[in-house]
């Protein structure tokens, strides 16, 4: 009876740990003072791999862009920082022939962070990304181009690689070190976002 009072005790007090320890995905993300500010995507003639579907220029930039505005504006630190990223190459699989050839989609971009404080580049060379459609949007049978439209294609690309500039930055979290006494830098994301569209 002791034994049994324990053993119901000791899961209740690990699911109770277990619950603490789960993370609220409505909680604000932090990193160090990042709140993102320009997100500038340039897609200037990008190379077109082997076997793939056609995207224009537009429809890269307009997809990229979405996905970290989406991943990154989450942040909302006192310090502004602006990423520049250059879309070089993609391949949005077309179909193939199942368990025989099964093209797979890439999405390859570089990437630069600017710290608006310095107006200076965080990373001295850009770092290049290669952004597959992720495991959950994987269709290793069938292939991706059976299975997924381009634009199914595409906004996954740009999600995943959203998802690993986000691991990239959390990987060199210590250039987000808040400055002791730092004010919060003013920016209004909309009105800017409006004053670059005017501009292209």
């Amino acid at each position: 009876m002791i034994r049994t009072a324990a053993r119901t005790l000791s899961a209740v007090a690990l699911a109770a740990l277990a619950a603490c320890a789960t993370p609220d995905p409505d909680a604000q993300p932090e990193l160090g003072d990042f709140r993102l500010g320009h997100n500038v995507v340039l897609v200037d003639a990008p190379q077109k791999g082997p076997f793939s579907r056609e995207a224009s220029d537009a429809e890269l930039k307009a997809a990229l862009t979405e996905a970290v505005e989406e991943r990154l504006a989450r942040y909302d630190g006192d310090g502004l920082y602006h990423l520049g990223i250059a879309i070089g190459a993609y391949v949005l699989a077309q179909p193939g022939v199942p368990l025989v050839y099964t093209p797979k989609s890439v999405l390859v971009f570089e990437v630069t962070v600017f710290d608006n404080s310095t107006q200076q580049k965080l990373n001295e060379e850009p770092h290049r990304i290669y952004a597959f459609e992720g495991l959950q949007n994987m269709a290793p049978v069938v292939g991706s181009g059976i299975a997924r439209s381009k634009e199914e294609q595409l906004d996954n690309l740009a999600a995943e690689g959203a998802r690993l500039i986000e691991d990239w930055l959390r990987e060199n979290e210590a250039w987000f070190e808040p400055e002791p006494g730092a004010g919060r830098t003013p920016f209004d994301r909309e009105a800017e976002k409006a004053k670059l569209q005017a501009l292209n």
